[in-house]
């Protein structure tokens, strides 16, 4: 029983057509499903239908992150596990949200909307699952095999962590503390790598980045080559992190919202102790080689 990963991240654009061009030829998705007002996008090696949404919208944000569930009969125990933490869950029947069955909703306490779905609807990667390749051709783009991970903000970043460890079971594999002992960053997983959610201390409901897997650090190199080739505005990178250990490079889609590309990083067991940066190490903590912010990366978000 429990959360396995994360299952797709939907935000909003102010154009869809220029959203389509970017997301399939810069960052190399496929198209899944489209309707009147929304993009549904999946990385090659992704099987559910989509890991990305982009609904139409003048408001560039987010509107909710979706982790996906092994069982149906989760979604009962964590719909009673987070009415008894305090907050209100709707249920969504089979059919209402495009590519999936039925879900829970809910506000967290960092003013996110939160889903868990079991049911997601397959399409297939661009691999057979009889006797794959270990080479794909005619990808474009970056191409990242997956979706990792998302960041948001959180004005209470403490309680919105015990929300996530409380009632879904998060291990907290990495914290940034104030001088004074406050958590000022919390990085939470279910998957066994570094982290499936990060929360930094910002405006509740605010997004800071969403982040695809690439599957070394030439990748990485590569897909800054991309960017710049296509005129992307690059916030920092690439570059390795002291927090994860990745290595990653951060960018903005046209419309302004962070993307990351991401790898490395350890893989934490089930009894992998917390690792604990001070704020006077923060700078190193973000960019390990510059050992300092960009003066962007904790201000700018979506």
């Amino acid at each position: 029983m429990g959360v396995l990963r994360l299952a797709h991240v939907d935000i909003s654009a102010p154009d869809l057509e220029l959203a389509a061009a970017y997301y399939t030829q810069v960052i190399g998705m496929d198209i899944s499903e489209r309707t009147e007002d929304s993009l549904y996008l999946k990385c090659w090696d992704e099987r559910d239908h989509h890991s990305v949404a982009v609904r139409f919208d003048p408001r560039v944000g987010i509107d909710r992150f979706s982790f996906k569930v092994e069982h149906e009969d989760d979604l009962d125990h964590f719909e009673r596990r987070i009415e008894q933490y305090g907050y209100a869950v709707e249920r969504v029947s089979k059919g209402d949200a495009v590519g999936q069955g039925e879900s829970i909703r809910f506000e967290t306490p960092s003013g996110h909307e939160m889903e868990l779905v079991a049911d997601i609807t397959k399409v297939g990667g661009r691999l057979p699952l009889l006797n794959p390749a270990p080479y794909v051709d005619g990808l474009v783009g970056i191409a990242p095999p997956r979706l990792d991970h998302l960041l948001i903000h959180a004005e209470e970043v403490p309680e919105m962590a015990h929300f996530m460890r409380t009632t879904m079971d998060f291990h907290l594999t990495e914290q940034v503390l104030s001088g004074e002992g406050h958590m000022m960053g919390a990085f939470l997983q279910r998957s066994l790598k570094p982290h499936d959610i990060a929360i930094i201390q910002g405006p509740n409901g605010a997004l800071h980045h969403f982040a695809f897997w690439l599957d070394d650090w030439d990748h990485v190199r590569r897909a800054a080559d991309i960017l710049a080739y296509n005129g992307i505005s690059i916030d920092i990178g690439p570059t390795r992190h002291g927090i994860t250990r990745g290595n990653t490079i951060y960018f903005f889609d046209p419309m302004g919202t962070r993307n990351e590309v991401f790898t490395g990083g350890y893989r934490p067991d089930p009894d992998f102790p917390t690792i604990t940066w001070t704020e006077d190490q923060l700078g190193r903590a973000i960019f390990y080689y510059e050992g300092r912010d960009n003066g962007r990366f904790l201000t700018v978000h979506t």
